[in-house]
């Protein structure tokens, strides 16, 4: 187990990581500098280190998850803490207790480090604000899912060698979408020229507000985009009718070959997972040799230990 392998130490300025509203762009680049040393460590055979040694990491999802929750367990392991997945299913939850009382509950077993994954827009600043310990944000509502927009910059940034005066094209979902927030918010911070691409009914209202392009045709809105970014169609959170039906979001707003072709001839193409092959991407994109949907579950796991390490540097050590 190496104990110290990197010359960074990279240390963020709040306790927590909420968002990437509030941060920089100096952390945002410290946090993707510091994922790629571990990007190194995870293609050796020895994978772990110290950093976290001794200290307890409770991952509590309050939504079910798979990628994101086994990405942060990898994490916390690799760094060598000792990782317990809360079931929410199984817990107090279920038999009414608060998210106050819960947060109550988890502080009083001491830990270092809360991952949180919750329904509602919020929920995780006001479990921060009860706990003593530090709270990484693994997604909550529609607001922001900040370590997912940090492996798809990591992930362009390797790819295109840069962020700044890349046009990126986030399309589908963006009104259900916590990962379209933070990705507008980080790649903005980075100079990047950012555009949505979504029908009226799956906008936000105010999206201009955000300093993005707002497109209604995968025409105009991949015109000469560098990186095409797909959003799951989140029918989970839909409590109406925003589209008249998969086949014909699909037709309109689905990524094929033929839609691709109006993004510049090396565009990437991303997304944040679990695709709803046929709705919002074909697996002919999916699979092709555009893609960089594999890589960012790669990018995922080093991410995710930037951010326990960079947090855990701040943690007291008696």
């Amino acid at each position: 187990m190496t104990s110290a392998p990197f010359a960074s130490a990279f240390t963020l300025s709040g306790r927590d990581l909420l968002g990437i509203e509030g941060l920089s762009a100096p952390e945002i680049v410290g946090l993707l500098d510091l994922a790629e040393e571990f990007i190194v460590l995870n293609r050796q055979i020895e994978k772990k280190c110290t950093t976290l040694r001794g200290r307890t990491q409770i991952n509590i999802f309050f939504e079910a998850s798979t990628r994101t929750q086994s990405s942060f367990e990898i994490a916390g392991k690799r760094l060598g803490a000792d990782v317990m997945n809360m079931s929410v299913s199984s817990s107090s939850l279920k038999k009414g207790e608060t998210l106050i009382d819960t947060a109550i509950t988890l502080n009083a077993m001491n830990p270092d480090i809360l991952v949180v994954r919750h329904h509602a827009s919020g929920a995780v600043a006001l479990l921060a604000r009860k706990v003593d310990c530090c709270v990484v944000n693994a997604g909550d509502g529609a607001h922001e899912h900040p370590t997912q927009a940090l492996l798809d910059a990591l992930t362009i940034r390797r790819n295109k060698g840069r962020i700044a005066g890349l046009t990126v094209a986030i399309c589908g979902d963006v009104l259900h979408s916590r990962v379209a927030r933070s990705n507008i918010l980080l790649l903005g911070a980075l100079g990047a020229n950012v555009r949505v691409v979504a029908p009226s009914t799956l906008l936000p209202a105010g999206i201009e507000n955000f300093g993005v392009e707002v497109h209604r045709s995968m025409a105009s809105g991949l015109d000469g985009a560098d990186i095409v970014m797909m959003l799951r169609l989140q029918r989970e959170r839909m409590a109406g009718s925003f589209i008249p039906s998969v086949k014909e979001y699909f037709h309109f707003y689905g990524l094929d070959e033929d839609k691709l072709r109006y993004a510049r001839p090396d565009a990437l193409v991303m997304h944040p997972g679990p695709m709803n092959r046929g709705v919002e991407i074909d697996s002919g994109v999916a699979d092709g040799p555009q893609s960089l949907i594999r890589e960012q579950v790669e990018m995922g796991v080093a991410v995710r230990m930037a951010v326990l390490d960079a947090l855990a540097r701040k943690l007291p050590n008696a």
